[in-house]
């Protein structure tokens, strides 16, 4: 099982908890997190977020930050999914599921995972909203969420 994807095609967390899990009988807590795209940012309605990535070199950095959450954590699995391309309101956007032993590690690993992806993954968004299109900037609140694993946005 890919750890990683990028993809344009929505996806089905039922059927990639399945899979993560295996058949692995380690497996006491799963944990996930899906991030929806939201109608309204920074007090305007927004209909189209679009998301452009380097392919390959977006699978490797996100690939790196897995490695790094089963350096810190015991954890037995991840996997991240991400699409990109044109998303309306209520879609799908990002997948994070972890697999541990006992819930504590895996809630600790999917935050960091999600931290690390909102300040450090090369992707970048660009929503339509009613005064024109505009590219979203990273929040400060995600790089102090990033900074309580110890991690400075610049030096990921």
């Amino acid at each position: 099982m890919n750890r990683v994807s990028i993809q344009t095609q929505d996806f089905d967390v039922s059927t990639e908890l399945a899979a993560l899990r295996a058949q692995d009988a380690r497996v006491g807590a799963v944990c996930c997190f899906v991030g929806t795209v939201r109608d309204r940012n920074d007090g305007d309605s927004v209909s189209t977020m679009e998301l452009e990535h380097y392919p390959g070199m977006t699978e490797k950095s996100i690939e790196a930050m897995v490695d790094e959450a089963l350096r810190r954590f015991d954890i037995f699995g991840a996997r991240v999914i991400h699409r990109v391309g044109l998303l309306q309101p209520l879609d799908q956007i990002v997948l994070v599921a972890v697999t541990s032993a006992h819930r504590g590690e895996s809630f600790q690993a999917c935050e960091f995972l999600m931290d690390y992806l909102k300040t450090q993954a090369p992707f970048w968004k660009k929503e339509q909203t009613g005064q024109g299109a505009r590219w979203v900037d990273a929040r400060v609140s995600d790089d102090a969420a990033l900074a309580r694993w110890g991690i400075t946005a610049g030096n990921a």
